[in-house]
């Protein structure tokens, strides 16, 4: 732990009122050899902020600043990061992960993200202090220099941030998929990271079907690209739509009310099921054993991407001119509470972006230490 240095965060005080932030100061993980210091311009507001302000996945350390989706510039570096790759002052992304151990058979096979001792950019445990790591709701973060990454200059940074989490979980599932001209992609849950997956999978050139519980973003689905919309509350849309896709991603926050074995129906014969979606722990997911074997189908999950995978969306992204629906707020407890909520009871098109990180963080507000 670095006690020479406060970092300025606003995140969860009091997990029984976790709806309204309050401003707090931390001392930062050491600046190793290997990392880089972001001073933070603007971080997206991820659906995975909202689960863990609330306690959808446990009690959160406290106090604790969310935010995986994070725009800054480089301000620090230890003294082996590449001076080749980075300079001082570069705008940078930071995702979910700030760092893993490098050495084990997952790390060394470019399966970083599923690293056993991984660290995320919020959430876990200090390997050193066990303190929890603070995310971008803050003035600055210290990360190792493999989860930095340069943003291309022709991508602006308010439609950069919301793809260092929730873009590149929807475009990894895409990939792995190996996903191009005129594969049947259906995609389950036009939200945050929903409308960005629809974005993506018409750029790599995939027939495109938004699916959703109701018609409601019916319009915005086709505003999107979507090629084909299934509404599930409508009898008969399994019938409708049999055997009309190659792969279905699900996007959605929880599993309620989600009947697998009646969307298995949409697929082809040796079609795939990836989900990226992190429910509550209480959810389970069910499905039927003799539903999937008599389609030999295939169910999966996928968490973020690896760092290759990572500059590649980047790159991809500025090639293609994505940009996710954005709304910006600029970051103060008033405007984190409304987008909360607002995000709780799914008012967004699509993802919120806190904004002027160092003209807040600079004001003199009291801190609790």
């Amino acid at each position: 732990m670095d006690k020479e240095t406060t970092f300025k965060a606003l995140g969860v005080a009091d997990d029984k009122d976790w709806i309204h932030p309050k401003r707090f100061g931390y001392h930062p993980t050491v600046l190793n050899d290997h990392d880089v210091e972001v001073e933070i311009e603007l971080c997206a507001v991820c659906g995975s902020d909202l689960h863990y302000a609330s306690g959808d996945w446990g009690r959160p350390f406290l106090p604790a600043a969310p935010g995986p989706e994070i725009i800054g510039k480089i301000s620090k570096m230890g003294k082996l990061v590449d001076a080749n790759k980075f300079k001082m002052g570069d705008r940078v992304g930071v995702g979910p992960q700030k760092d893993c151990c490098g050495k084990c058979t997952r790390c060394l096979v470019h399966k970083e993200m599923n690293c056993k001792k991984m660290i995320q950019t919020y959430s876990s445990p200090d390997p050193i202090t066990g303190e929890g790591t603070q995310g971008g709701y803050a003035d600055r973060i210290r990360c190792n220099d493999r989860f930095i990454f340069k943003i291309p200059d022709n991508l602006e940074s308010k439609y950069a941030a919301p793809l260092m989490c929730g873009g590149m979980t929807g475009f990894k599932p895409l990939l792995t998929a190996k996903v191009g001209k005129g594969t049947k992609v259906g995609i389950v849950g036009i939200g945050g990271i929903g409308h960005m997956t629809i974005l993506f999978a018409k750029a790599l050139g995939a027939e495109v079907t938004a699916i959703s519980r109701s018609d409601r973003k019916r319009e915005d689905a086709f505003k999107l690209g979507a090629d084909h919309y299934i509404t599930t509350s409508k009898d008969g849309y399994t019938d409708e739509f049999s055997d009309s896709l190659d792969l279905i991603i699900y996007t959605t926050s929880s599993f309620s009310g989600v009947n697998f074995d009646e969307n298995l129906k949409l697929l082809m014969p040796g079609g795939k099921i990836i989900f990226i979606t992190a429910p509550p722990l209480s959810e389970k997911l069910t499905l039927s054993p003799f539903a999937m074997l008599m389609g030999d189908y295939s169910v999966g999950a996928s968490a973020v991407g690896h760092p290759h995978e990572i500059e590649f969306m980047l790159k991809f992204a500025a090639e293609h001119n994505i940009k996710p629906w954005v709304e910006t707020l600029d970051i103060n407890a008033d405007n984190v509470t409304e987008a909360w909520e607002r995000l709780e009871r799914g008012d967004v098109k699509y993802r919120f972006v806190l904004t002027n990180n160092q003209k807040y963080f600079a004001s003199n507000k009291d801190e609790t230490a």
